[in-house]
């Protein structure tokens, strides 16, 4: 019978008394990973690398040549300190594109400024991101851009945070600007 109670020694908890006796980890000890994951809602590493190699992808097409070799510069981080030898990796790694075509089409193309259909504007920019990163639904697309742009900003120069500002539009910029 699912009403009857089998155990009825056990005291009554008040959930508003239980002290929580486990310290939150400040943020800066997290890596990189673990601050996008936090940050966004995924629910693991590998969910936050893949999304963070796909907003790395939108921001280079919108960059110079120049730009993009200046950021990777500063990105030599280990993204996870982990034995996992697919979590490996320095953040510069990320940012560099897994796809040898479009790293070598990223080296020879103008940036992809402007409106759309030639260039990429704010809601291009996330509807990329959103459609190549499979945003689950339980993680806000915009929250989970400003949780990368956030670790992002963590690993760089103010002057190459400035330099990226720069190649972002309008609305794609504010969420660079508050991350």
């Amino acid at each position: 019978m699912p009403d009857q109670s089998f155990r009825t020694n056990i005291p009554e908890v008040d959930p508003t008394e239980i002290e929580d006796t486990r310290t939150a980890i400040a943020d800066e000890h997290h890596s990189f990973l673990e601050k996008v994951m936090v940050r966004s809602g995924f629910a693991d590493l590998y969910d936050a690398r893949d999304f963070t190699e796909v907003v790395y992808r939108v921001m280079r097409d919108l960059m110079t040549k120049d730009t993009i070799e200046r950021v990777e510069g500063e990105l030599h981080t280990e993204a996870v300190p982990t034995d996992e030898k697919a979590l490996q990796f320095e953040v510069a790694e990320l940012w560099k594109d897994t796809n040898p075509i479009v790293r070598f089409l990223s080296k020879i193309r103008q940036p992809l400024r402007g409106p759309a259909p030639i260039g990429i504007d704010s809601k291009l920019f996330l509807t990329r991101v959103a459609n190549e990163g499979g945003v689950p639904g339980s993680v806000d697309a915009e929250q989970a851009v400003k949780a990368v742009f956030s670790a992002t900003k963590d690993e760089l120069s103010q002057e190459r945070i400035q330099e990226i500002a720069g190649a972002l539009p309008d609305y794609v910029r504010q969420l660079w600007d508050q991350a």
